[in-house]
């Protein structure tokens, strides 16, 4: 059983591809082996959907009129553009949220719309719509309300908008509540039951970049929008990137394409906003990564909602002056440096709480719950344990009485239907199935548990979750890994989530060097890795702890993926190393 300082190491399961398919989709598409190796395990094995993961186009995305209340949405907010009609554009406070947000309310802006936006504070308002959304529409006098990344489950506060006089019209990628659905101008929600669009697992960003599209199609008068707007959708894929990358949705099909064409917008992006971002993230003139985003760029931008309020990083996208972005994006880095402390303290208290709960047939779900615990950063925690155990889990912070809890999942499990079975014990839930949060009360917290693990083993029956392992794509020794090869696998750029990064696996290494511990707290591994004559760098993220299972001249198992790092101008191959192991 792990303790509170050592981590379940992970099995190793080096996946299988049939050969014969391997080698026919080689030679159809011209590729090497190991890159078509990749594509079958990936789900490509079709020649033409090879072809077309490989080299995705603009042209592949999907009209967003075929969007359900896509219509509807653009007709009405035409009509409040052209009378002058205040806009309120309320988003959330996650990297989505915020994202979605400063891009409609530029574009509002361009078509000389009155607009305003609005943001709930994590640690007062909770997530979604509440009262704070009608007090925002009456302050400002809005006629409409446009959600960004919720309010697919906000029927009660809509209708009291509606009661007061102002339309609300939702953009929303969240799986709708079991009950009824608000009574709005217009849903715009690929995965609304209704929904005939031919991808569901849009982000909401990218949703707010559907109406956006859609708009600026009404407005234009045509399918090909006037070139002003062109060019603002152009730059404003940057921000759809962002929120792609970050909400951790399927880097495939539609998203693969937003992922690839906004990185290449934000690399050459004239925002202010975001460029002061990139700069201070130590980002600012490269090529970019969706490693990049995920790692450097959303947690800044989620920084400031998960302490409180996201209005900073709102202000940011949207500021117009450098001096003003250079000093948001350098207040975004200081609160990003405090919550990262705050999980540091945190991350102890709930892996010594999660102990308790170490068998998985007993608890295929970890709830764990604590006072004081900051509901704004229990979403990461979430997500360590379940790397840290290979199961979903839920982490609730609570404050007296009442708590709020995010939980993140494992691939191919969907915590939402898991917690629906606690349905009866939350004040509020809803999410998606590889996050979801919730609103609880204290003394609800051990039938919540029971519940949750009570439904989650029904959905994995005899299958129980067996913790932390590593899918290996093939066994590939290091010094085969050439530059030639390695731009062919850049090819498979962005990876994410149904497109991850490759994993190799190499035997009989051996340290050229002793290791160091790198990193602001020492908590990594800086190593050169020895294949006969042939060194290459590597890292071991987070590993630093496991540094005295490592022995010069000792063979070595590891579990790698190649990567290009650039330093000072100069560009060369390393390793990121996943696992090790001595031989």
């Amino acid at each position: 059983m792990p303790t509170s300082h050592t981590k379940a190491l992970p099995r190793w399961n080096l996946r299988a591809a049939d050969p014969e398919r391997v080698s026919d989709l080689a030679r159809a598409i011209g590729v090497d082996p190991l890159l078509a190796r990749l594509l079958v395990l990936r789900g490509f094995a079709d020649a033409e959907r090879a072809r077309v993961h490989l080299a995705p186009h603009l042209k592949s995305l999907h009209d967003p009129f075929l969007l359900p209340g896509m219509e509807a949405a653009t007709e009405r907010l035409l009509r409040a553009i052209e009378g002058g009609e205040p806009i309120l554009v309320h988003g959330d406070y996650d990297v989505d949220g915020v994202t979605g947000t400063a891009l409609l309310v530029r574009l509002f802006t361009l078509l000389g719309a009155k607009v305003h936006w609005h943001i709930p504070n994590r640690l007062t308002d909770g997530y979604s719509f509440g009262p704070h959304s009608l007090e925002r529409a009456r302050e400002c006098g809005a006629k409409i309300v446009i959600s960004v990344d919720n309010g697919t489950s906000a029927a009660e506060t809509i209708a009291a908008l509606a009661a007061a006089g102002v339309e609300t019209i939702v953009t929303d990628h969240h799986e709708p509540p079991r009950g009824a659905l608000p009574v709005a101008t217009a849903l715009v929600n690929p995965k609304l039951a209704d929904s005939t669009y031919p991808f569901r697992e849009l982000c909401g960003g990218a949703v707010a970049f559907k109406l956006a599209w859609g708009l600026c199609q009404k407005v234009s008068g045509a399918s090909r929008v006037r070139d002003d707007l062109r060019e603002f959708l152009v730059d404003a894929m940057g921000y759809v990137a962002v929120a792609t990358v970050c909400d951790v949705v399927p880097l495939v099909d539609e998203n693969r394409v937003l992922a690839r064409y906004g990185l290449k917008a934000l690399e050459h992006t004239r925002t202010p906003g975001l460029a002061a971002l990139l700069a201070v993230a130590g980002l600012g003139g490269r090529r970019l990564n969706a490693e990049d985003v995920g790692f450097q760029v959303g947690p800044r931008i989620n920084a400031s909602g998960r302490l409180g309020s996201a209005q900073n990083a709102v202000e940011l996208l949207l500021a117009r002056d450098e001096g003003e972005a250079k000093r948001l994006a350098k207040r975004l880095d200081d609160t990003n440096l405090e919550r990262r402390s705050i999980e540091r303290e945190l991350l102890v208290l709930a892996v010594a709480d999660a102990e308790r709960f170490d068998d998985p047939e007993r608890w295929p779900v970890i709830v764990v719950a604590g006072q004081g615990w900051h509901s704004g950063v229990v979403g990461i925690i979430a997500a360590r344990l379940v790397d840290r155990y290979g199961r979903p889990a839920l982490v609730i912070g609570l404050d007296g009485e009442e708590g709020r809890g995010s939980a993140r999942s494992v691939p191919g499990f969907s915590i939402l239907e898991a917690m629906h079975g606690g349905a009866a014990h939350m004040q509020r839930y809803g999410g998606h199935e590889q996050a979801a949060g919730c609103e609880v009360r204290a003394d609800a917290i051990e039938d919540l548990r029971e519940a949750v693990c009570a439904r989650a083993r029904e959905l994995l029956g005899v299958s129980p979750p067996t913790g932390p392992s590593l899918d290996i794509d093939a066994e590939f020794p290091f010094p085969a890994m050439t530059p030639r090869l390695m731009q062919e696998l850049d090819r498979l750029e962005p990876f994410g989530q149904d497109n991850e990064k490759p994993l190799f696996l190499a035997r009989d290494v051996r340290l050229a060097e002793p290791p160091r511990a790198v990193g602001q707290g020492g908590e990594h591994l800086l190593l050169r890795i020895r294949r006969d004559a042939h060194v290459l760098k590597a890292l071991a993220f987070g590993k630093a702890a496991r540094q005295d299972e490592l022995a010069m001249g000792a063979p070595l198992s590891i579990v790698y993926t190649p990567r290009w790092n650039t330093f000072r101008g100069e560009t060369n191959l390393e390793l990121v190393i996943e696992d090790f192991r001595a031989e």
